[in-house]
């Protein structure tokens, strides 16, 4: 017992000294402490994604029929820092059997294939170059989550929204009517997905005018959606990250009842991404509630 305690504790060689921290603790003055709580334009020296999500199952439905999820990261150290985020948004479709298990399918096979591609990059230190471009995985993950629904919930469906950022690109994946748009400080709001939606269809033809569309009886009615068929044909695309500006990812329970005007006031008058979120989802309670409404909100900042 002896040589093994001189073993480990006495022929050890002497470790370097550790370098003296000489730094000092001072209470900031009150000064101080006010102009950092009231600073409207920080300066932020670490560049990462935020994000938060909201959701209800509104006022006039029993079921929530909506799934939702926000994955968000930031790596950070001397070599840089990586931001990932992953947000989606899907909205199992009423009127068929099992449209909140297609919609759980969904975003739990399309998060699962895409995590399961990207942890290598994001967590190995050393990993080969990756052979499939973003786009491929997200319509590969889109195929997968495709055969989940018509083996869990066959002849169910859901729309399927989701947005892969890494960095400052954000690639889409979609299909249905749930919608991913950009919200800017000036007060835009931009759509870039489009509704596979049979009202939308019409008014691309030109046979209804948007002012028609929205009265329309079968507005809710979509011609192609997850889970749907045999072969699924999602819009995949990829955009820069709105800088500054904020992502929307939601389903029609929020944007088919709130004003676009009320929607960027909610977000852009609000303190934080989370308060944001909330107040869309008591706008849309408040206008009715008539469906689930999810949102999904996500900046890049610094």
């Amino acid at each position: 017992m002896d040589k093994l305690f001189r073993w480990l504790f006495g022929n050890q060689s002497t470790p370097p000294e550790k370098a003296v921290d000489t730094a000092n603790t001072a209470p900031l003055t009150e000064e101080q402490l006010k102009a950092i709580v009231n600073n409207q334009n920080p300066q932020f020296d670490l560049q990462q994604l935020i994000s938060a999500a909201g959701q209800s199952v509104g006022k006039q439905r029993e079921l929530n029929e909506d799934s939702v999820l926000a994955i968000t990261t930031t790596m950070a150290g001397n070599s840089g820092n990586l931001p990932f985020g992953l947000y989606v948004v899907a909205d199992g479709m009423g009127g068929h059997q099992f449209g909140e298990v297609a919609s759980n399918a969904a975003i739990r096979t399309v998060a699962g294939y895409i995590l399961k591609k990207f942890h290598p990059y994001l967590f190995q230190v050393k990993v080969d170059t990756m052979d499939e471009s973003f786009q491929e995985i997200m319509s590969a993950a889109g195929n997968e989550a495709q055969r989940s629904i018509h083996r869990e919930a066959p002849g169910s469906g859901t729309t399927l929204t989701a947005a892969l950022v890494l960095g400052q690109q954000i690639t889409v994946a979609h299909v249905g009517d749930s919608r991913a748009c950009f919200i800017y400080p000036d007060g835009r709001l931009e759509t870039v997905t489009r509704d596979h939606s049979l009202v939308q269809r019409l008014q691309e033809l030109g046979h209804i005018t948007p002012e028609e569309a929205e009265n329309y009886p079968h507005r809710n009615v979509l011609y192609k959606a997850l889970g749907q068929g045999d072969i699924l044909d999602p819009e995949i695309f990829t955009l820069a990250f709105p800088q500054p500006g904020t992502l929307m990812i939601c389903s029609d329970g929020l944007w088919g009842v709130v004003a676009e005007q009320d929607i960027i006031r909610a977000v852009n008058e609000a303190p934080n991404l989370q308060r944001a979120c909330q107040n869309l989802v008591t706008a849309a309670n408040i206008a009715g509630g008539p469906d689930n409404i999810s949102v999904v909100l996500a900046q890049l900042i610094g």
